[in-house]
């Protein structure tokens, strides 16, 4: 698997997470829920877009990499 695939799937499971959460919220909604989103989901988006350069950066890395080594 790519690191361009590898971005993509941390995306993905980014809005996986988001939506099942949404649903968890529907049954649990006290303090504990609000301090777990505060703490633990909100965050999540701005980890996954500081994420997606770096993996493009180690993509190209790879790339260049294995072309040398070819």
């Amino acid at each position: 698997m790519s690191a361009r695939a590898s971005g993509a799937m941390l995306e993905q499971a980014l809005k996986d997470i988001l939506v099942e959460w949404q649903q968890c919220r529907a049954s649990w909604n006290d303090v504990k829920a609000r301090e777990f989103e505060h703490d633990f989901l909100e965050p999540l988006p701005t980890i996954v877009n500081q994420a997606r350069p770096v993996i493009e950066d180690i993509d190209i890395l790879l790339r260049k990499l294995k072309a040398d080594c070819e």
